[in-house]
């Protein structure tokens, strides 16, 4: 059984209705070619695979900022938050993590703390990787206010491939650090905003994995996240 919990993952329930159509699609391949058919067992496989929901094991240090996604450091650069989401117009450290169609999607929360704000904007489907897309691509925006007063912001960015971003969280929610609050769909990039003062512990090119990595930690006098 251990074995097979080493491969076999659970599934996010936002996957069911999805693996439903891919297998559906699959009944119908074979009706025409048995290739045609396997192969879309594999894209079956494949999207199973794409909504995994594993456990993770979030380190309980206080004042530590977590991976809220799987994937790649894109980005590490100062940047202004959404203006949606009511924060100072100031620039803060911004750390992009970007997420291939591969990843796990399903989103964690970088810090212990009160939903302040979520907000939604549609907009368009450029390469999560890119820059440009933090400004112009569909997002939707997470305000989380700690327990010492300071606030972070998390943003889900859909990509060149997801069409549907998803949050589980409203305003008024209180989240754990490392609880889940969302997911993307085929591809896309998280945002995290430090608070002012807090750097990065991550380089570009480095590997997260969501709700375990660390990403920047508060200095001990601010530490209640």
């Amino acid at each position: 059984m251990q074995m097979m919990g080493t491969f076999i993952k659970p599934m996010h329930p936002e996957g069911i209705k999805f693996v439903a159509i891919f297998a559906a699609v699959t009944l119908v391949l074979f009706l025409i070619s048995t290739f045609l058919g396997w192969i879309g067992v594999g894209l079956t496989v494949w999207c199973y695979y794409f909504f995994r929901d594993p456990e993770r094991v979030t380190p309980d240090r206080p004042g530590l900022i977590i991976s809220p996604a799987d994937g790649v450091i894109s980005l590490i650069e100062p940047a202004v938050p959404p203006a949606e989401l009511g924060m100072p117009d100031e620039a803060l450290t911004r750390v992009s993590v970007f997420m291939n169609v591969f990843n796990c999607h399903v989103n964690r929360t970088p810090v212990s703390g009160e939903i302040r704000a979520v907000s939604y904007r549609p907009g368009k489907f450029f390469n999560a990787s890119l820059d440009k897309a933090s400004v112009d691509n569909e997002r939707n925006s997470l305000c989380v206010k700690m327990d010492n007063g300071q606030e972070l912001a998390v943003v889900q960015i859909a990509g060149l491939v997801a069409r549907r971003i998803v949050c589980f969280v409203e305003p008024g929610a209180t989240l754990q650090r490392g609880e889940r609050f969302g997911l993307i769909r085929f591809g896309s990039r998280l945002d995290v905003y430090l608070p002012k003062g807090v750097e990065p512990m991550v380089r570009i090119g480095q590997t997260m994995i969501a709700g375990e990595t660390v990403l920047a930690e508060l200095p001990a006098s601010d530490e209640s996240a």
